[in-house]
């Protein structure tokens, strides 16, 4: 019996497993551009946070580790009072705007109110306007014997008291609460959108009134939205300084904001100021891990499986009350520092009032063709916001991207990286990239470069929350067919995400650009002689008391700024700003 052996076959290349093959797509081109964005992420958020923290310890000539950064930072009363007082501030401020924010949403979304577009472009009107600028409108209204409210009490009662100051701790809050309360009432008014009326109904049903259920059952359903709108004014609060400078200088309030903008005075003392600021970050982290505790003890379902209708809820003539309280707002927040402020810009001193001969075009001439620090600003703050706009949308969206698709094993870490500037106070951010850039070996400070690249960390949550928007609606398949017929993940990107999320890029971009233009609390720790901003101008100009100049200037930034809006309106629709701004 014969015994047939089977010949051997020489043994071929072994497929790759799956995992080898998971590998090797990191081999792709495109690849060097992702680990390339990692590098840029650390670059603008991550090394600037770790340097400050590190100088915090550092002593000043030898660099070794020491204590004696906090013990001066916090060795004097009036540098822990300066902290207390922000912390104040900050909650009287986030009260008073819930107070003006939270009626305007609810009669915005649930009631038959009239008026209720005229109320919605007051919060946009307020969100434009530079909070700074609505400083100088309500010194130039209420400063206690030349403002325009005082003389006309004066006039009328013969009184020469005052009867409004500004320059008082709640004044200051009112004035920051006018230009912050559009965050509550964004948040606010996009959480009641989404709820029906089905649990208002059953409330009504069980005898409840308009009022018991608005507060019982309503607003208990948007608490989470009114929380994350109240904790963000309290957080801009305490990093504002624009305002607390113009106002809270003159009244003897000192704030750890204008604290710090001293301890950068001669001599720079930039390890003080780093120990000074590193209780920001701390109470960032606080109030973040106190709301997920607060929120995490009840349930704030509304929504279910099931359908639900929305209601417009028939105030009678309560809704006429409402709207006269929009009408309030609206005075106070946009029209009257508004009126304040052109009449200063047209006029040859701003304390005699609306008259013929007092009117001018002298200011805007004397900054357009004869103060050259004004020109240059003008042109360094569109120039820094473009460049700013520009970078932080083309860094977001290559970001997003990748988060999306999944092309790195840490995209989590990436998002992350661009929301982080988000909860990091911006005059923080500023004395980081000062610790970690202005000195060498790139030697940054006082050049374009630096401003811009610290623009572009103080937005870059806001254009990561465009991109990512945009990319969670894109679908991969459009990109593999681009794959399939040969182009790579770039041309993909170029050819199909780039045109499909032009819209959402444009109004992320806008958005961008208008609150880079604006930016105070980082570009008046990072300026140098040759780049100068519109803001910081406005804030030298404040100090020289050179109102009329001041206020034409901003007037410029104004109109601009409103062409840019405009642009916004017509080509993604009226409320391209505050529906990106709450995402």
């Amino acid at each position: 019996m014969s015994t047939t052996v089977a010949p051997k076959v020489a043994a071929g290349p072994v497929a790759p497993s799956g995992g080898l093959l998971r590998r090797l797509r990191y081999l792709e081109p495109a690849t060097l551009l992702w680990l390339l964005l990692v590098g840029a992420l650390f670059f603008l958020v991550v090394w600037p946070v770790a340097e400050l923290l590190i100088t915090s310890f550092q002593a000043r000539r030898t660099g070794e580790f020491t204590l004696s950064n906090y013990a001066a930072a916090y060795g004097r009363q009036r540098y822990v009072d300066a902290l207390l007082n922000s912390l104040a501030l900050g909650a009287l401020a986030a009260a008073i705007s819930a107070v003006m924010a939270v009626p305007m949403a609810w009669a915005c979304s649930r009631t038959n109110m009239p008026g209720r577009g005229f109320a919605w472009l007051t919060v946009l009107a307020a969100f434009i306007i530079p909070p700074y600028l609505g400083a100088i409108g309500w010194i130039l209204l209420a400063g206690p014997n030349s403002g325009w409210i005082n003389q006309t009490w004066s006039l009328l009662t013969g009184s020469e008291a005052s009867l409004v100051n500004v320059y008082t701790f709640w004044g200051l809050a009112l004035v920051i609460a006018l230009n912050s309360y559009p965050f509550i009432f964004i948040f606010t008014k996009s959480a009641l959108d989404l709820i029906s009326s089905e649990m208002e109904d059953a409330a009504n049903i069980l005898g409840a009134g308009t009022w018991t259920t608005t507060l019982k059952v309503t607003l208990p359903l948007v608490w989470p939205m009114m929380l994350a709108g109240i904790i963000l004014v309290f957080l801009e609060t305490i990093a504002l300084f624009g305002t607390p400078a113009i106002i809270g200088i003159p009244a003897r309030i000192n704030v750890v904001t204008t604290q710090l903008w001293q301890f950068f005075e001669a001599p720079v003392r930039a390890e003080v100021a780093a120990a000074y600021a590193m209780p920001l970050l701390l109470i960032t982290a606080a109030l973040i891990g106190l709301q997920k505790l607060l929120l995490s003890r009840k349930g704030y379902v509304s929504q279910t499986g099931k359908g639900g209708e929305r209601r417009v809820i028939n105030l009678g003539p309560w809704r006429w009350v409402l709207f006269g309280w929009c009408v309030v707002v609206c005075v106070l927040s946009v029209v009257a520092p508004m009126i304040a402020l052109v009449q200063a810009s047209f006029s040859r001193a701003w304390g005699r009032g609306f008259s013929l001969d007092n009117l001018t075009l002298a200011n805007y001439e004397f900054l357009l063709f004869g103060h050259d620090a004004a020109r240059g600003a003008i042109v360094n703050t569109f120039v820094f916001s473009a460049a700013s706009a520009t970078l932080a949308m083309a860094l977001a969206l290559a970001i997003a991207y990748v988060v999306r698709r999944n092309l790195l094993p840490f995209g989590t870490a990436l998002a992350f990286l661009c929301m982080a500037p988000f909860v990091i106070p911006g005059i923080v951010m500023a004395i980081g990239f000062y610790a970690a850039y202005a000195g060498p070996p790139l030697l940054l400070y006082g050049t374009a470069t630096l401003m811009i690249l610290a623009f572009t960390t103080r937005f870059l949550p806001i254009a990561y929350a465009n991109g990512a928007a945009g990319m969670q609606m894109i679908h991969p398949e459009m990109e593999e067919a681009v794959r399939i017929l040969g182009g790579g993940r770039l041309t993909a990107i170029r050819s199909v995400v780039a045109p499909l999320l032009k819209k959402a890029l444009l109004g992320g971009w806008l958005l961008v650009f208008i609150l880079a233009t604006r930016e105070l609390s980082a570009a008046i720790f990072l300026i140098g002689p040759h780049t100068r901003t519109i803001s910081v101008l406005l804030y030298d100009l404040s100090e020289e008391g050179n109102f009329e100049v001041l206020s034409a200037l901003g007037g410029i930034l104004l109109v601009i700024t409103l062409v840019f809006v405009g642009i916004g309106m017509r080509l993604i629709g009226r409320d391209f700003m505050l529906r990106r701004s709450s995402e």
